[in-house]
């Protein structure tokens, strides 16, 4: 099927982006100085190779930040079995300070170009992929195109829509369809979001499940398990994890209303961005609470009440620490963060209202009794304080949030049967070549 023509807002996009050059480059010398962008490997965000391709058929798969960029290495483990290599880029620094070290052998790790038509045509002449894999929700409207110029197949994995992106795009129809019709199969997470995804445009769309109920556990340090586990000993702890500006005060605020009642405890923030390490310790400060911060050299010594561990890929070692998680980004209207890993980690789990990101995981948890939800801080503080006493019912939280996820999980396996056919021809076209 031909796909439909260019729009005037594609078209102006694409002469935007071609002669914006000299200020998107300006814009990622900023953010280097900033500490946003890795100074080392910039010339990756131009679309500049930082190694060699490998030899043969080569898988590209893209994942924009931590939580997209982890959920494809099931995917990467399945494509290295079947004979080939496999190129991950992510968007972020974080996410790729973590997933280097979670990429098994055969696969290669490189920066998204930004979406610059000449930064993303020098970036797929090197590689030269012969599929790509883009999870979620990362329409980038240059890379479609030039993808679909050069007849490399695009799918988008794990794919996403959420009501407000919906009417967003809704707002622009034949934009939508003329970049959507060009992505060979949409493998959405739900029945919901294959509709939207369908109403754009997308003439190929499938439910697959969610990726990330399929993800390994993150990894920790044993040493470091058993080193601080032997430091907080039998103190109350739970952690605050991922949280964004204005949750660490609420977090704080928790923490001192408890602290009559809980004067052994210890309250871990865990930053959902961890150079904001430094604000989250000046909340808890302002409620006069002994804090220390891990990347500054700190330990939850006894005397530490509220540690801050703002430092990356550790969340595994402190959902090992702790019986109790509060799932940050939902007390204020972000949209939750994935209660997928700590509930996998026999966590029992608190998040606020705002969980729209993961909604499907939320309702399921919540229907089961295997998450309790918040309205706002001073029902954190006193939901927290509630279950730390109460450790049977933290157990009983977590069991039944391990019951309800697994009927949602086989999403690799069933992504990867999608993947067949384009694997046979990938297979097919390599044997022509030899």
């Amino acid at each position: 099927m031909r796909a439909p023509p260019l729009t005037l807002p594609l078209r102006a996009y694409r002469a935007g982006l071609l002669l914006g050059e000299p200020a998107l480059a300006g814009l990622l010398a900023l953010r280097a100085r900033r500490g946003k962008e890795d100074p080392g490997r910039l010339p990756e965000r131009r679309g500049l190779p930082g190694r060699a391709r490998p030899v043969g058929s080569l898988v590209w798969m893209h994942g924009a930040s931590i939580g997209e960029a982890l959920s494809l290495v099931g995917l990467v483990d399945g494509m290295i079995r079947r004979g080939f290599s496999v190129l991950v880029t992510t968007g972020t620094r974080t996410a790729a300070d973590l997933i280097g070290s979670r990429l098994p052998q055969g696969a290669v790790h490189q920066y998204m170009p930004l979406d610059a038509p000449r930064w993303v045509g020098r970036f797929l002449d090197h590689w030269q992929p012969d599929l790509a894999l883009v999870a979620e929700s990362e329409i980038w409207p240059n890379t479609i195109l030039a993808l679909h110029a050069r007849a490399i197949p695009l799918l988008l994995v794990n794919g996403r829509m959420s009501e407000r992106s919906f009417r967003g795009w809704e707002r622009s129809p034949r934009t939508a369809q003329a970049l959507l019709a060009r992505i060979a199969i949409c493998l959405a997470q739900t029945k919901e979001d294959a509709e939207r995804f369908a109403r754009l445009g997308a003439p190929r769309v499938s439910v697959a499940g969610n990726l990330k109920y399929d993800a390994a556990v993150p990894p920790a340090d044993r040493q470091q398990i058993a080193y601080l586990g032997d430091m907080i000993g039998e103190r109350p702890v739970w952690v605050a994890a991922s949280t964004h500006a204005g949750e660490d005060a609420e977090v704080a605020r928790a923490h001192a209303a408890l602290k009559a009642r809980l004067p052994r405890l210890l309250t871990i923030i865990v930053p959902r961005h961890p150079q904001r390490g430094e604000e989250a310790a000046a909340c808890a400060a302002a409620e006069g609470l002994r804090t220390a911060r891990r990347a500054a050299g700190g330990r939850p010594h006894p005397s530490v009440e509220v540690y801050v561990a703002d430092t990356i890929g550790e969340l595994g070692l402190f959902y090992r620490l702790s019986p109790l998680v509060y799932l940050g980004g939902s007390l204020v209207p972000h949209g939750g963060q994935n209660p997928i890993e700590p509930v996998r980690l026999d966590a029992a789990v608190v998040h606020g209202p705002h969980t729209h990101n993961f909604a499907q995981v939320y309702r399921a948890l919540d229907e089961a009794g295997g998450a309790v939800a918040v309205a706002d801080g001073a029902e954190l503080a006193a939901t927290v304080g509630e279950l730390l006493e109460d450790p049977r019912r933290v157990r009983t939280i977590a069991a039944a949030g391990q019951r309800a996820l697994r009927p949602f999980e086989g999403a690799v396996e069933r992504t990867l049967a999608v993947l067949d056919p384009f694997i046979a021809q990938m297979k097919l076209a390599a044997l022509n070549a030899s």
